[in-house]
C-alpha cells in the first residue's frame, strides 16, 4: 500500500516560510550579575543539543552578543524552544516579531496593523489573556499605556480577520507581547517561556523568600559542581539548592518539568517537542545515592521539601532532615561543597544581631568544613568582613535586593 504524502495547507506553508523555517533573533532576559554565565550557556548550547540527538540536523547559532539586560542570539525557532529547555540561567527568551520608526500614533497602528499575528500566535487568543507590556525611552510616544492602548487593538483585529472567528477563549496559555521603544525605534517581541522560567515546575508551594531557581543554578556552577561531589544545603528553605544540584547530577535540563507560552503557537511543531523531551527523559541518569543533604530549623520547609522531592525520581538522592546548621557534623569528603542562603532582615528577627550571627556562621564553616568549596549568600557588603572566609564576592539581584555571593574554598 502506498503513503499518503501530507500536503501542508497554505497557511501552514505561510507559517513555515516566514517563522519555523527562517532564522530569527532572540533575545535571552537574565538577572545582572549572570550575564557571562548565561552567555557561556548559550554558546555551549549547539554541542548539547547535538551531544543529546535531539535534532535531525546540526544546531546553529549565531551573533551571540551581550546587550542591556541579557544576551541577543540569532537561530531557528526550533532551536529557541530548546534553549527554553536547556538553560538554567535566563529569567525567560523572547522572540523579536517587528522593528520599526514610530512618531505619531498613527504610524505605530499602522505598522502594528500591518504584522502577520495570526503566524505567530495562537487563534482564538482571547483578550484577558493577551498582556503588553511597553517601555519607552528618549521617544516622543512615551506614554506606556497609550502605546499599549494602540496596540491590543491592532493585534487582536487582526487575529479575528485572518482566523475569521472572534476571540474566544480556547484554553490556550496566556501571551505576553513585549514592547520597548528608544529614540522612536520600536521593537517588538512575543515571550516565549511564559512563566519566568525560574518556575521550574518542581515546587508545589513556595515558603517565604525562596532563592529563585536561576540564582541557585548559577552559583552550583560558579562552584562547579559536578556528579563526582556532595551538597550540604543546612538552611536550604525550599530546596532551592538541593533540587537544583540534583537535576544536574541526574543531567536533567532544568525546564523538563514544565510547560512554555509557546506551546500554543501555531509555528510549534508538537511531535517534533515531544520526541525531543522523551529523548531528553530517557537520557537523564540515575542520580548518585544519598549525594546531596539538605536541612533547616523551619519544620514545615523541611516537610514541603520532602513533598516535593517524592514526586520526581531524579531527586531521590537528596535527604532531608531538621537539624540546626551549627549541630551539623559534615562528612569528611576531598568532594564537598557547602551552600547557604542565612536568613536576614525580618526572618532573622529582631533578638538577634547579623554580625554575631554571620561571624557564628564562618566559625562554624571554618571549623567543621575545611576543603569545602563553599557559598554564602550575605544582603550585605561588610558582612564578608564577618564571615571572615576570604570568599570572592559574587554580585547578586534577587527579590528587589542588591545581595553577594561568596564563593570560594574554605582553608
Amino acid at each position: 500500500m502506498s503513503k499518503t504524502a501530507f500536503k501542508p495547507t497554505a497557511f501552514e506553508k505561510r507559517v513555515k516560510r516566514r517563522v519555523s523555517g527562517r532564522p530569527h533573533r532572540f533575545f535571552a532576559v537574565c538577572p545582572p550579575g549572570l550575564k557571562t554565565l548565561c552567555l557561556k550557556e548559550i554558546q555551549e548550547l549547539p554541542g548539547r543539543l547535538e551531544q543529546a540527538g535531539v535534532l535531525p540536523g546540526p544546531a546553529e547559532i549565531s551573533k551571540t552578543e551581550p546587550q542591556p539586560g541579557g544576551i541577543g542570539f540569532t537561530t531557528r525557532l526550533e532551536i529557541a524552544c530548546l534553549a527554553n529547555l536547556f538553560l538554567g540561567t535566563p529569567t525567560r527568551i523572547l522572540m523579536r516579531v517587528a522593528t520599526f520608526k514610530a512618531e505619531r500614533f498613527s504610524v505605530l497602528e499602522r505598522q502594528t496593523a500591518g504584522i502577520d499575528w495570526e503566524l505567530f500566535l495562537p487563534e482564538g487568543l482571547k483578550d484577558s489573556k493577551l498582556t503588553i507590556q511597553v517601555t519607552t525611552r528618549k521617544s516622543r510616544l512615551y506614554h506606556t499605556d497609550a502605546v499599549a492602548e494602540r496596540i491590543r487593538p491592532q493585534v487582536l483585529n487582526r487575529l479575528k480577520e485572518t482566523t475569521g472567528g472572534s476571540n474566544c477563549d480556547t484554553g490556550h496559555s496566556p501571551q505576553t507581547l513585549m514592547v520597548r521603544a528608544e529614540n522612536d525605534r520600536f521593537a517588538l517581541s512575543l515571550d516565549m517561556s511564559g512563566s519566568p522560567l525560574y518556575k521550574r515546575g518542581i515546587k508545589t508551594r513556595v515558603i517565604q523568600a525562596p532563592l529563585r531557581e536561576t540564582l541557585g543554578f548559577a552559583i552550583l556552577k560558579r562552584l562547579e559542581f559536578s556528579r563526582q561531589d556532595i551538597l550540604m544545603d543546612p538552611m536550604c528553605g525550599s530546596g532551592t539548592f538541593a533540587l537544583e544540584a540534583a537535576m544536574m547530577q541526574a543531567d536533567a535540563p532544568p525546564g523538563i518539568f514544565r510547560t512554555f507560552a509557546f506551546e500554543s503557537w501555531p509555528s510549534f511543531k508538537n511531535n517534533s517537542f515531544r520526541h525531543a523531551k522523551d529523548k531528553i527523559t530517557d537520557q537523564v541518569v540515575t542520580p548518585p545515592e544519598a549525594a546531596i543533604f539538605a536541612s533547616d530549623l523551619d519544620q514545615s520547609a523541611v516537610t514541603h521539601l520532602k513533598e516535593t522531592k517524592s514526586g520526581h525520581p531524579v531527586f531521590s538522592s537528596i535527604q532531608v532532615a531538621c537539624e540546626n546548621f551549627f549541630d551539623i557534623t559534615p562528612p569528611a569528603t576531598s568532594h564537598g561543597v557547602v551552600v547557604l542562603n542565612p536568613p536576614y532582615g525580618k526572618r532573622l528577627g529582631n533578638d538577634m544581631d547579623i554580625n554575631v550571627f554571620f561571624r557564628e556562621i564562618g566559625r562554624k564553616l571554618a571549623g567543621d568544613f575545611k576543603g569545602y568549596r563553599a557559598c554564602v549568600i550575605y544582603p550585605e557588603k561588610h558582612l564578608a568582613d564577618a564571615l571572615g572566609l576570604h570568599l570572592t564576592p559574587m554580585p547578586l539581584f534577587h527579590g528587589g535586593l542588591d545581595l553577594f555571593a561568596g564563593i570560594g574554598k574554605i582553608a
